[in-house]
């Protein structure tokens, strides 16, 4: 009881975090191909920078490769350093182009030319007042996803269905980050006004029907429904939706 009750508020908090950054990295804005080589980000799921840059990727519906760097870490950081020269997130490393980068606003401009040949749209252009909501945004998620815990590590790196606005699949972001688990973000961002909503409760009533050809409808044909997060673990075969569920599994095997 007591364990779903701090679900259940851990959820508010992250509903908080979502209205703290404007519901940004809900709707696709570009519908891009994705790049023959994976995109790799370097990241703290906590870190208001790093989450603009997630933002963006759900934007523009481009996959990931995540490798979680919370602050106390020893996995991933040392690589990262190794890469880039130094330990500073986000950092993106793009082997299409042969480019590392760090700084959330370069990142952003970058993914947005190289990718859909437009510039930021002003939704996630860099406001002055940005820094300060995304720090309360980290706040109202209890600084989650920002320090490492011990854990187990998986031989293959898992699978995360997601868009970065989710409050329930933030749950799981910040868990895999504090984890250390490196995973495949696969951005399931709404391709239309009558997708917002829940998942059971959309806005547009009556049965849901993904647009063709998209993303969603991939999902929607392989699973029966679109629903975030999913979870699929290549070394348990494993496949798991709902944030609890998930974030029990995540505990059991690796935790």
């Amino acid at each position: 009881m007591f364990n779903k009750l701090a679900h259940h508020a851990n959820v508010l908090g992250s509903v908080a975090t979502s209205s703290f950054t404007a519901w940004r990295g809900c709707l696709v804005v570009s519908e891009v191909p994705q790049p023959e080589q994976p995109l790799v980000l370097y990241d703290m799921e906590g870190c208001p920078y790093c989450r603009r840059v997630r933002e963006a990727l759900t934007a523009l519906n481009l996959d990931v490769e995540i490798r979680p760097c919370p602050k106390g870490g020893h996995i991933f950081r040392r690589q990262a350093e190794a890469a880039g020269g130094k330990q500073q997130f986000p950092m993106l490393v793009d082997q299409n182009t042969q480019t590392v980068m760090y700084e959330s606003e370069a990142i952003i401009k970058y993914l947005f030319l190289q990718y859909a040949g437009r510039p930021v749209p002003g939704y996630y252009r860099e406001r002055v007042w940005q820094p300060v909501l995304g720090s309360f945004a980290s706040v109202a998620s209890a600084m989650r996803g920002l320090r490492a815990a011990s854990g187990k590590q998986p031989e293959q790196p898992l699978h995360l269905w997601s868009f970065e606005g989710s409050p329930f699949s933030r749950l799981v972001r910040e868990r895999l980050c504090e984890l250390e688990i490196p995973y495949t973000l696969h951005n399931l961002g709404k391709e239309h006004w009558t997708e917002i909503g829940p998942a059971k409760q959309r806005i547009k009533p009556g049965p849901y029907a993904p647009a063709p050809g998209g993303k969603r409808d991939a999902f929607f044909k392989a699973h029966g429904r679109v629903q975030v997060p999913y979870l699929e673990d290549p070394n348990t075969g494993e496949g798991l939706f709902e944030s609890a569920c998930i974030l029990d599994y995540l505990n059991a095997q690796y935790g």
